[in-house]
C-alpha cells in the first residue's frame, strides 16, 4: 500500500533498530484518510471470508478496526486493558507482553460481543512480537468463534511475529511489512520478495 509506505518514509521516526514511532498519523494523531484507505484495503483481501466481527485492541487498533468494519458492514469491538466499573459479568481474558512497554496486561472483551457463531477478523496497527495478536486470538477461540485471520498495518518482518501467527495456521494480511530499521533507515520487503521468498 503506497499511501501507507509514503507516510511512513515521510512521518515515521527510527527511535532505534527496532522501534518505529508513528504518531503522527496512526496512534496519537489520526490521518483519516489514510485509516478510511486501510479499512477498504482490508475489506477487500477478505472480502469473501463471511466475516461477522472486527476484534482490535485498545488504543491504537481501533481506528483501523473501525474503518475496517466500516467497509465490511459489521460491528467492531475492541479488548480493553484495564477494567472499568461497566465491564463486569462474564469476560473472555488473555495475558499479553508488551516488549516497547516491558509489562503484562491483561487484555479483556465481554462475552455476549463475541460468540460462538462469529467470524471474527482481527485488525492491529502493528505486528512486531505477536503476543498482543496471540490474545486477541486466545480471546476469540475461548469464545468458541472463528478467527478467519489478522489485518496488520505494519508488519515488523525482522521479529519473529508474522512466523508465529503464520506457524500456527494463521492468515495475516500486512499492508507495509519493515524489513529493516538499521542504520536509521526503513527497508520494505516488497511483494515480490514476499512471493520468490
Amino acid at each position: 500500500m503506497d499511501f501507507l509506505k509514503k507516510k511512513i518514509r515521510d512521518e515515521g521516526v527510527i527511535l532505534s533498530d527496532s522501534v518505529l514511532k508513528v504518531d503522527s498519523f496512526l496512534n496519537h494523531q489520526i490521518d483519516p484518510v489514510l485509516m478510511q484507505e486501510i479499512g477498504k484495503e482490508f475489506a477487500r483481501l477478505f472480502q469473501h471470508e463471511k466475516i461477522t466481527k472486527v476484534l482490535t485492541i485498545e488504543s491504537s487498533g481501533i481506528a483501523p478496526g473501525l474503518m475496517t468494519a466500516l467497509q465490511l458492514g459489521v460491528p467492531v469491538v475492541f479488548a480493553r486493558k484495564r477494567m472499568s466499573l461497566t465491564l463486569a459479568g462474564d469476560l473472555l481474558t488473555a495475558s499479553i507482553y508488551s516488549f516497547t512497554k516491558q509489562e503484562t496486561n491483561e487484555i479483556s472483551v465481554s462475552q455476549k460481543y463475541v460468540t460462538p457463531d462469529d467470524r471474527v477478523l482481527i485488525i492491529d496497527d502493528f505486528l512486531a512480537n505477536g503476543q498482543a495478536a496471540l490474545g486477541l486470538a486466545e480471546i476469540v477461540q475461548k469464545a468458541g468463534a472463528t478467527v478467519v485471520g489478522f489485518g496488520i498495518v505494519i508488519e515488523k518482518s525482522f521479529q519473529k511475529g508474522s512466523e508465529l501467527l503464520r506457524s500456527r495456521g494463521f492468515r495475516v494480511e500486512s499492508l507495509a511489512r519493515i524489513g529493516s530499521l538499521e542504520k536509521g533507515k526503513v527497508q520494505f520487503i516488497e511483494e515480490s520478495e514476499v512471493v520468490n521468498a
